[in-house]
């Protein structure tokens, strides 16, 4: 274990939950830690990660204990898992073994529904309600945390039913304490939504610069203008992060691509078609009038919503 970090603890805020167990901390468990030690420094803050992330996450003193096992976080009365989606589904059925005391339990993936599933094995004293905040940056790891990551940007919560009402509030609380807006639904909901403001996108931009790159080489690329690299700015996402979501969210995923496909199936079929491409440009320009604004941010990429 990593000695415990030397963050002041005097706080001028009670915290809604007093220990914040993190277990992932990339780009956005770090942003988490960075955001409650700063919010909240009578809190502790523990961090779950191998000795390389945690050694980066206590120089940017992200954490006040940090531990490459799961048994540090049976002092947490609230556990985020932000790992890997899969890797998430994993931990989910290891909690039990570590954590005996009421807790509260989250995530943070951007598939809602097979993480519920996996809560169900949790026992009574481990409380879980899935989440989903809709912020992050081009590039992942800790070093590219910040605590401003989710101001002014949504925070699905997805509850399995109505009984989570008091867990679900000091959720809120938590998360609004950041600055960001909390939003409930239903994990299916979570899904359909996501696989179209998301993941159609992520996979759409990434494929279309792996034709173009194809088709025209570097030298081609090299005489590209700021439209193309603003438009691509999502292929610079891992595989390894897309890989789970794809294969947690697959047939919500696919439905969305079968309508894009089908929409660039007819644009194909009438590119000499006046009527067709004004169509198609003027429900674009249509629904890209009603995107929200982009928030101001302190530093780093813009926002990538996973």
């Amino acid at each position: 274990m990593i000695q415990p970090g030397t963050g002041s603890q005097e706080s001028a805020k009670v915290p809604v939950f007093a220990r914040i167990g993190i277990i992932g901390l990339g780009l956005v468990g770090g942003s988490i830690a960075l955001a409650a030690r700063q919010i909240w420094p009578s809190s502790l803050v523990i961090g779950v990660d191998n000795k390389e992330v945690l050694e980066k996450a206590m120089v940017l003193h992200a954490i006040d204990v940090a531990a490459d096992d799961l048994t540090v976080i049976s002092e947490a009365d609230l556990i985020i898992l932000a790992a890997p989606v899969c890797q998430n589904l994993v931990l989910i059925s290891e909690l039990s073994d570590y954590v005996s005391s009421p807790t509260v339990v989250t995530d943070v993936g951007s598939t809602k529904r097979a993480i519920g599933e996996a809560a169900r094995c949790l026992p009574e004293h481990l409380t879980f309600v899935g989440g989903h905040p809709l912020g992050g940056a081009a590039r992942q790891g800790i070093e590219h945390a910040r605590p401003d990551l989710f101001v002014k940007r949504p925070w699905i919560f997805t509850p399995s039913s109505e009984g989570f009402g008091e867990t679900l509030e000091r959720l809120h609380q938590f998360v609004e304490a950041f600055e960001a807006n909390p939003v409930s639904m239903t994990a299916e909901e979570h899904d359909v939504l996501l696989a179209n403001l998301s993941h159609l996108p992520q996979l759409t931009i990434s494929v279309m610069l792996h034709v173009i790159g194809g088709s025209v080489g570097r030298e081609g690329l090299a005489l590209s203008g700021r439209g193309l690299a603003d438009t691509t700015r999502l292929a610079s996402s891992p595989a390894s992060v897309w890989n789970d979501i794809c294969n947690t969210n697959s047939d919500f995923i696919g439905g969305a691509l079968d309508e894009l496909i089908a929409a660039l199936s007819d644009i194909r079929m009438n590119l000499k078609s006046t009527e067709t491409i004004d169509k198609v440009f003027a429900s674009a320009n249509k629904w890209r009038e009603l995107l929200p604004p982009r928030g101001k941010r302190q530093s780093g990429a813009p926002s990538v919503e996973r």
